[in-house]
Parts: C-alpha cells; sequence; structure tokens
C-alpha cells in the first residue's frame, strides 16, 4: 500500500502538468482576463478625461446655435400663418427683391393674395395690396395698429425716425389726431392757387426752352417739388423756374433731399451697415457708427448728407417760429403745426418739440415729391 500511495502521487501530479500542457489558453485566458479588468478603468479615466476636454466646447456651441436660430426664426413665428413663399435662412427673400425688383410684390399678390408676408432678411413685413384693405388698417382701424416695424434704412436717420410713420404707441396717436383736420378737403382747396401758380410756371420754363428736347421725369419732380414744397414748408423753391430764377440754396436743399431719398435702399445694393441691418439688426448700429468714420463710405456719405439736411430743415422751422405774425396767415403745413402748438399748452408742446415739426413737415415732402412726380411722368408716357 505504501509503494502504491508512493507512486500514485507523482502519476497525478504528472496528470496535472499534462492537463497544464494541453490546455495553454485557458490559463493564458485567464491572464488575459484578469489584466483586461486591471486595464479596464483606466480606459474609462482617459475616455472621460477627453470628453471633460470637449464639454466646455460643446457647452458653448450649443447656446450660441440656439440663440442664433432664436434670434433669426422668432420674428417669422408671429407671422407663421400669413402666406407668402418660403424664406431663406438669413437672406429671407432679398434674393427675389434683387431679382425682380418691384414687380415682385404684384407677382406675389396675385399668388397668394392681397395679403401676405414678405422677409427683408431676419424682419418679416406683412404687405397689404388691396386698397380697401389699406383703408381698413389705416383709417377706419388705425388705433388697432398703432406701430410698425423700422426698417434698417431709417434706423441711421433721426429727421425720418420722428415723422409720423415710425413714431409710435400714444404719441403716434396723439400727432395723427393734431394733423388729420390738414386733411379736410376744406384746407386742401385752398393750396389750389398755389398748385396753379407752380403749373404755369413749369409752363413757362417749357415755352422758353423753344425745341429743345426736355426730360419730362425731371421737370415732373421739380414740379412736385415746388408743390408740396409750398404745401409743407411754405418756401418757394422755384425749382421749376427757369434757371435765372432758382437759388443757388434751393438747388443745394434739393440735391441733398434726392440724395437722402435714393438713399434709403432695402436690398443687396444699399449701404454696408444697411445690409448688415436687414439681416442682423444688432450688428447694425456699431457697423454704422464704424463706417461713418472712414473716409469714402457710403455710410459717411449718408449721414453726412443727413446731417446737413435736418440742419437745414431746423432752419426753417427756427424762422418761422420766430416770424409769428406771417406764419399766422398761412395755410402750409408747418404754420399750421407750430399754431397747433401754440394753442394747445404745455402738453401740446412737449408733443410737438421742434424735431418733431422739422420731422412731420419734411416727411410729406419726402412722401409726396417722388410719387406725384412718378404718376405725372407715367400719365404723360401712356398718353403720348
Amino acid at each position: 500500500k505504501d509503494s502504491a500511495s508512493a507512486t500514485l502521487v507523482p502519476t497525478c501530479r504528472n496528470r496535472n502538468v499534462e492537463h497544464a500542457r494541453q490546455w495553454p489558453s485557458v490559463s493564458s485566458t485567464h491572464q488575459q482576463c484578469a489584466s483586461s479588468r486591471t486595464q479596464a478603468p483606466s480606459w474609462d479615466r482617459r475616455a472621460m478625461a477627453e470628453a471633460g476636454e470637449w464639454l466646455p466646447y460643446v457647452s458653448t456651441l450649443a447656446p450660441c446655435l440656439l440663440g442664433f436660430a432664436l434670434y433669426f426664426y422668432a420674428p417669422y413665428w408671429g407671422v407663421r400663418g400669413v402666406p407668402g413663399p418660403p424664406a431663406l435662412p438669413i437672406v429671407g427673400h432679398l434674393p427675389l427683391l434683387a431679382l425682380h425688383g418691384p414687380d415682385v410684390f404684384g407677382a406675389l399678390a396675385k399668388k397668394y393674395g392681397p395679403i401676405f408676408r414678405f422677409h427683408l432678411g431676419r424682419q418679416p413685413l406683412v404687405i397689404v395690396a388691396d386698397p380697401e384693405l389699406c383703408k381698413e388698417v389705416g383709417v377706419r382701424q388705425f388705433k388697432s395698429v398703432p406701430n410698425r416695424s423700422l426698417p434698417s434704412p431709417i434706423a441711421g436717420s433721426d429727421l425720418h425716425q420722428k415723422g409720423l410713420f415710425f413714431t409710435r404707441d400714444e404719441r403716434w396717436s396723439a400727432m395723427r389726431n393734431t394733423i388729420i383736420s390738414l386733411y379736410q378737403p376744406s384746407h386742401l382747396a385752398g393750396l389750389i392757387p398755389t398748385m396753379q401758380r407752380c403749373i404755369e410756371r413749369a409752363a413757362d420754363t417749357i415755352q422758353l426752352n423753344g425745341n429743345v428736347d426736355i426730360d419730362f421725369s425731371d421737370l415732373a419732380l421739380k414740379l412736385a417739388t415746388d408743390v408740396i414744397g409750398q404745401a409743407a414748408f411754405g418756401v418757394d423753391f422755384a425749382l421749376s423756374a427757369p434757371r435765372e430764377h432758382g437759388g443757388r440754396e434751393a438747388e443745394e436743399f434739393m440735391a441733398e433731399h434726392v440724395h437722402s431719398t435714393t438713399s434709403l435702399k432695402m436690398d443687396l445694393s444699399a449701404s454696408l451697415s444697411i445690409v448688415l441691418g436687414l439681416v442682423a439688426p444688432a450688428l447694425q448700429g456699431p457697423a454704422r457708427g464704424l463706417l461713418r468714420r472712414l473716409p469714402g463710405t457710403a455710410d459717411r456719405r449718408i449721414a453726412r448728407t443727413n446731417d446737413r439736411l435736418r440742419a437745414r430743415v431746423e432752419e426753417i422751422v427756427a424762422s418761422r417760429e420766430r416770424d409769428l405774425d406771417k406764419r399766422r396767415g398761412q395755410r402750409d403745413f408747418l404754420s399750421a403745426l407750430l399754431n397747433a402748438r401754440d394753442s394747445g399748452g404745455d402738453k401740446m408742446r412737449e408733443l410737438l418739440t421742434p424735431e418733431y415739426v422739422g420731422a412731420l413737415t419734411y416727411e410729406h415732402l419726402l412722401a409726396g415729391s417722388a410719387t406725384t412726380s412718378f404718376t405725372l411722368s407715367s400719365a404723360v408716357y401712356l398718353v403720348s
């Protein structure tokens, strides 16, 4: 028995050794699993470290993208129910306006109806293309629509911002109620003799030129400016008179007025600050302040022209304020405003400051001269 047990132990040991030799992969697999368990925490720590490096960038970029989307698409949300063509990101419908010009509004009215939306960059506009609906909005329901959006070309000019069209809330309502009496038929009928004198003078100018061709569009603009200058400011610019009758000061005023009007563009051909105002209004103010200091830029030329124009309007208003006796008997818009302010007490004086009086008066010249001259030119062209 002792000898048998002595031989049994080595035999078992030999079998274990042979078993280990026959299955070497089992032990190596256990070793790899053990080593992988020890290496797993190091991989996790490395992945977490890499994710931690990117986390600040992701957490910064995500709010920026969200804010960018909200900034550009928040105005659209308020007019999403108004029909209109699909708008491109950032630029809106500016490519349509650049491609087709003002004719695009007539085409969109035929396709989408008399009320449609049009996006000037980020800013959506609700276009009313029916005369009766325009009367409903502007006359019958005017208290329901007291405010209008401020286009980027107007944002850089205080003279344009303080007119009736872009004032807001209670000031707009009070200013409208003040000037509405000036549009009564009895008041307008009193301006007919002034219109007649300007028309006769323009006809004399045509006769003096003999057989020389005349640019009727230019003559119509001068005639309309003379009429509205008399009706609004009580000033005779004499632009449609023969050359020797027109003053140099009136010609300079006219040139500044035309330059200021033509600079009110709302497309991609405008100045850089206006284009930025169309796509990113928050950048317009800083860009305009920088560009108006750089020589040769369009923003600098526009700013200088608007400053000179505002100074001329303020000079006319100040002169009419001093001449109290003369303006009592005049029927022009400026004299009527100043008379209403003098008889209205302190509240009316706070409402109709010299800046707002000048802006209201100039707004009539701006709104009436171009549209009237274009209508006259088109009528003569169609008749001829």
